[in-house]
């Protein structure tokens, strides 16, 4: 074992550029695999661990108070299939107006409980204590610290209650909760129940279970019940539209490391035949041959592996901040990547190295001493030479004609190098795709004309503002009034309930100039009508909805039937988006939150702002810079283009290591050409000619493919749906580009040994190895 230890190290001394490129190849493609399998690892595994440890209701439910008793719910957790449940709890809808905590005004649903223990859905508090006097109240908050305890917040209609706490709920099971005492105070409408049910997988399950449940309770009881699979759903959302892209690299990656490192064992067994014809004549067996060749890769491969895991982890901890941002994670905790994810690289790479250069080890311990040792400077005609005389009659200079024809002498090894540079070029291709789908969505709608001011108003929630005291129409009327304005678009953002369902979602009402640019639709149309509303794809598939399905919206005592006529481009998973008459008719008395300005281009937008000041104390307006690219869109193109130039180096590595195996098998070749009068600058050119070949026929295979990735990929991005239009970028300047980029990884890669082969001296070239 000792000798054949000796033997992989001194292989590893003697090549280091192969020892080199293996380490690079490795080190790129763990770095792509880490992070694919953290996202994987991040979409569920956090909150199965919260979901788990707070016990979280598989299922919440409410019942209408008025034809339901506590008694009667008491009994269904009885039930078969019910493996645990808490309640009856009192539930109430309070109307929260102005900026209550730095939230939107609107519906919010509370709970009278005791404690926040119990069976089901033990709530965990972040910071303060429990609600356990009247007056009290505890707030679901996902963002804490930053919020002051013992503030006090106004329902509409009601006394004030004091935040006494902050907590987070796996299963949102409320917004705030009460003590059962101070209950009776908020004139309670409904029951919750909390269920973990013995079948739970699925949502037919879960429908099948609640059923069964709640059998022979009254006709209508059943308000709403909220699954934990739509909230499985809702926390992976951000993470889920990463996967494809992170998946389609990293297989990428995985495919061009089994091609290169097969290409560079082949090579490395090529080159060493009189080495290995040594190995066995001083009594090397062939499973230690074989085991020399293996332990030359794999000591590179495990550098590379630890490397790359390292470097994935790092990179695993902003990209998971982005996948995150906005996504209520409880006590979830998606800060640190799973462990397993670059543990299984550092050992799973290596693996894979091993089998790659298994075939061609293999070889090397077949071939017998003799055939070895003679086989080191046995010349080679066949097809490369065949090719190269068939040209020689062309026009071509003799440089170029002799380069065309060199990689018929080697098939196989041209084949891994094509396929290399083909999955490099469909790298290329897909990043630029990306980029440019994500840059046309990013530029839809109407362009912004001029600076934009946005005027909010003051809310009297908030003791550091006040209220303005003109109407919004006089506020309107002043602003449009004020020299440079050219456009003014209202907006009006609530909380609302659905009828069916027990978390509140955002409506956004927008009226004025410009209001439908803020919808952003590509699919359907936008909201023209009366009580019409867009939603967008991660919306609807939380909510198990269509477009052209309705929904009941609910704010202050009154519902509204809506109809889903379009999807944004980009849309929340708890926002759907209307125009102003569905405003008017879902809440008449309702308040303009705030204005969008767009003023003209040359106004002083200082000056601009100071008159708007001006006209009223409770306004208070702001400039807003042109929106540049969002966190999420800057990721995209950040690690498309990375993992670009990653992969594609990686492809560049494999020419160039084909290349300098070329160059050293035809050392006596280059130096009996160079002797009969070819300059190093034909050298160079017939060199790097036998490899741009292959990079412009991998570009025709590679683009197409590309192409057909780019596609799938904007389909299946779980909350962002493209118009034909945005997913349509490819034009013949971007095609042209990308066909060269082929050509541009074959040469990057054959450039440096193509200069070496130049450089060589005659008498080093032609005399014996």
């Amino acid at each position: 074992m000792s000798a054949v230890w000796r033997a992989s190290r001194g292989a590893v001394r003697r090549r280091k550029l192969q020892t080199t490129v293996i380490g690079l190849v490795v080190f790129g493609c763990t770095v792509t695999v880490v992070l694919a399998l953290s996202v994987l690892a991040v979409t569920t595994a956090p909150f199965d661990d919260a979901f788990g440890k707070q016990r979280g209701a598989h299922v919440v439910a409410s019942f209408d108070a008025a034809t339901t008793t506590p008694a009667q719910l008491a009994d269904t957790a009885h039930r078969p299939g019910v493996r645990a449940a808490a309640g009856p709890f009192a539930e109430t809808t309070l109307e929260m107006p102005g900026d209550w905590l730095g939230y939107a005004p609107g519906s919010i649903t509370v709970v009278g409980r005791a404690d926040p223990g119990g069976p089901v859905d033990q709530v965990t508090l972040r910071a303060g204590r429990w609600a356990t006097a009247p007056g009290e109240i505890v707030i679901e908050s996902n963002d804490f610290p930053g919020r002051d305890l013992n503030v006090k917040i106004t329902p509409k209609g009601l006394p004030p209650l004091t935040v006494v706490g902050y907590a987070a709920s796996m299963s949102q099971s409320a917004r705030g909760w009460v003590a059962p005492e101070e209950m009776a105070a908020l004139h309670p409408t409904a029951y919750q129940m909390l269920y973990r049910f013995s079948s739970a997988g699925t949502d037919q399950q879960l429908h099948a279970s609640l059923a069964t449940a709640t059998a022979g309770l009254p006709d209508g009881a059943l308000t709403s019940a909220q699954t934990y699979l739509t909230l499985k759903q809702q926390f992976s959302a951000g993470a889920d539209s990463f996967l494809p892209l992170l998946t389609a690299f990293g297989v990428l990656g995985l495919v061009i490391a089994v091609l290169l490192v097969g290409n560079v064992v082949s090579s490395a067994v090529v080159a060493g035949f009189r080495h290995i014809g040594v190995l066995k004549a001083i009594g090397f067996t062939p499973r230690q041959v074989v085991a020399v060749y293996l332990g030359m890769l794999l000591v590179p491969a495990l550098v590379g592996a630890v490397l790359g895991s390292l470097v994935g982890a790092v990179l695993a901890v902003p990209f998971m901040k982005v996948a995150f941002g906005g996504i209520s994670t409880g006590t979830a905790d998606v800060s640190h990547p799973a462990l397993w994810a670059p543990l299984s690289c550092v050992v799973g790479m290596p693996v894979l190295v091993a089998l790659a250069a298994l075939v061609p080890a293999l070889r090397a311990g077949r071939l017998s001493a003799t055939r070895a040792i003679t086989a080191g400077s046995a010349p080679r005609a066949g097809r490369g030479l065949r090719v190269q005389r068939a040209l020689s009659g062309s026009r071509l200079p003799r440089a170029v004609s002799l380069g065309l024809g060199q990689p018929f002498a080697r098939p196989a090894r041209t084949a891994l190098t094509m396929a290399a540079i083909v999955l490099g070029v469909t790298a290329v291709t897909l990043a630029t795709g990306l980029s440019s789908t994500i840059i046309a969505a990013g530029t839809s709608g109407s362009p912004p004309v001029g600076t934009g001011v946005e005027v909010d108003l003051g809310q009297a929630a908030d003791h550091n503002q006040q209220e303005p005291k003109l109407s919004p129409a006089e506020i309107e009327a002043r602003l449009r009034a004020l020299p440079g304005t050219e456009l003014l678009t209202r907006r009006y953002l609530t909380l609302v309930g659905m009828t069916g369902y027990s978390q509140s979602v955002y409506a956004d009402f927008y009226g004025g100039d410009d209001w439908q640019r803020e919808a952003r639709v590509t699919v359907g149309r936008p909201p023209t009508g009366p009580d019409e509303v867009v939603a967008g794809p991660a919306f609807l598939a939380q909510h198990g909805l269509h477009l052209g399905d309705r929904i009941t919206l609910e704010l202050a005592g009154r519902r509204l039937p809506v109809a889903i006529v379009g999807e944004p481009l980009e849309g929340n998973a708890g926002v759907v988006t209307s125009n102003w008459q569905t405003a008017l008719d879902l809440a008449p008395q309702h308040r303009v939150n705030s204005y969008e300005v767009r003023i003209a281009s040359g106004t002083d937008s200082a000056a601009y702002v100071k008159a708007v000041r001006a006209i009223d104390p409770g306004l208070y307006p702001s400039v807003q810079e042109p929106s540049g690219a969002t966190a999420p869109t800057v990721s995209v193109i950040g690690f498309t283009t990375v993992f670009s130039i990653l992969l594609g180096s990686v492809a560049a590595l494999g020419v160039f290591n084909t290349v300098l195996l070329n160059v050293r098998e035809r050392r006596r070749e280059l130096g009996m050409l160079k002797s009969i009068g070819m300059t190093p600058r034909q050298v160079t050119a017939m060199t790097v000619t036998s490899v741009a070949g292959l990079g412009l026929a991998s570009a025709v295979i590679g683009v197409p493919f590309g192409i057909l990735v780019h596609r799938v990929i904007v389909e299946h991005i779980p909350i962002m749906v493209f118009s034909e239009s945005m997913k349509d970028v490819w034009h013949a300047p971007e095609l042209i580009g990308l066909a060269l980029a082929g050509v541009g990884i074959a040469v990057l890669g054959a450039l440096v040994p193509a200069r070496g082969a130049a450089r060589l001296p005659i008498a080093e070239a032609l005399r014996t190895e």
